[in-house]
């Protein structure tokens, strides 16, 4: 099933503000929140639905990484539904949401559903740089990656909190001109986590994580391009305390070929004819990333005309069709003659046929002719 657009989950449009987006995710998580529909599994997904659209689209960073490459440009494993997303994790938007920490909504809704919840930290990203050919970038390709990242070390051992026992949170009471109204912070102590470290290894640093190597397969779709960004969810280091992983962000970088170039969706193509190719016309063969073909060079082609191979440029990766190659014809002029050649070219000089005519198109003009 593939999945619904962010935008329309919120129902939101791309040009909406970061103020927008919150009062349409906030009214959402209001209406779908599991204290109000409790053993509703449709209103849960859409819960969870709702939460991955907002945390892509309150994220600067991730907004354009959608804007530009859609949902293949966030999740490089093709992940499916909501749902990398755990129930703590989308609670652990509610301070950003609803106005610190749990607050209003926390004690509207009994806590956010748990009544009393640690909040463990998410971990941090990871970067790593991955290098692709242009024919990779084009049929996509699954490459192995290793890197190292921040685990749970084993054999850490836990107390509870003494401060929060173990809630997670601190309670306090305020006076407004509507009455008391309770509101939840983030225990000071063990800073949400609703534990403190009693031992753990050596090798283990002050939060319980070591370091770990990790080999993981990346599935890159086609159509990517130089400089986008790939999101793996739940593959960077991992948070303090149990907390959930951060993710992976994969960077794109090309590797260049030795002939062909990319714009956009097309590749370019530079084909060098000689003069007398270019007079009377020939059949060549030229490289494209899916192999090479023959085209036709016409009697009497000009300098600086283009030829186009449809499909053969780069898929659009979110299904707009696919580029084309275009082969742009130069004529090669040689640098020196001898005596011989110099005779031959002095004597087509003089036919009318070889003057230049001030009827011809300009290079702008043939331009436009191609789209």
């Amino acid at each position: 099933m593939s999945k619904r657009d962010f935008y329309d989950i919120l129902g939101v449009t791309r040009s909406s503000s970061a103020e927008e987006i919150k009062k349409a995710y906030r009214k959402l998580a209001i209406k779908y929140h599991p204290d109000k529909n409790q053993g509703d599994k449709e209103s849960e997904e859409m819960f969870k639905e709702a939460a991955e659209a907002y945390d892509v689209l309150s994220n600067p960073e991730k907004k354009q990484r959608y804007d530009q490459f859609g949902h293949a440009g966030m999740g490089a494993s093709g992940g499916g539904g909501a749902h990398g997303f755990s129930m703590e994790d989308i609670f652990s938007q509610f301070g950003d949401v609803f106005g610190g920490d749990d607050g209003v909504f926390g004690s509207f809704f009994g806590g956010g559903g748990g009544g009393g919840r640690s909040r463990r930290s998410a971990g941090s990203n990871i970067r790593i740089k991955i290098k692709l050919t242009l024919s990779e970038m084009k049929s996509g390709v699954e490459k192995t990656v290793k890197y190292r990242r921040m685990v749970q070390a084993e054999g850490v051992k836990y107390a509870t909190c003494k401060q929060c026992n173990g809630s997670g949170s601190v309670r306090r009471v305020q006076n407004t001109f509507l009455g008391q109204m309770a509101t939840n912070s983030p225990c000071p102590v063990c800073s949400g986590i609703g534990k403190m470290i009693e031992s753990k290894p050596k090798e283990a640093n002050e939060q319980g994580l070591i370091s770990q190597e990790i080999e993981t397969s990346i599935r890159i779709p086609g159509g990517v391009a130089e400089g986008m960004q790939l999101s793996m969810s739940g593959k960077g280091n991992y948070g303090p305390g149990g907390g959930s992983a951060g993710d992976l962000i994969v960077l794109v970088e090309g590797i260049a070929h030795d002939e062909l170039t990319r714009e956009d969706n097309n590749v370019i193509y530079h084909l060098w004819l000689s003069f007398s190719q270019a007079t009377l016309g020939d059949s060549i063969e030229v490289p494209t990333l899916d192999g090479k073909v023959r085209i036709k060079i016409d009697a009497g082609t000009q300098p600086g005309k283009m030829l186009r191979l449809k499909g053969k440029g780069f898929p659009d990766l979110n299904g707009y069709g696919t580029g084309d190659q275009i082969v742009i014809l130069n004529v090669y002029v040689p640098t020196k003659v001898n005596s011989e050649e110099k005779a031959l070219l002095e004597k087509l000089a003089e036919s009318e046929n070889f003057k230049p005519s001030s009827k011809e198109k300009s290079f702008f003009d043939k331009l436009k002719d191609l789209f």
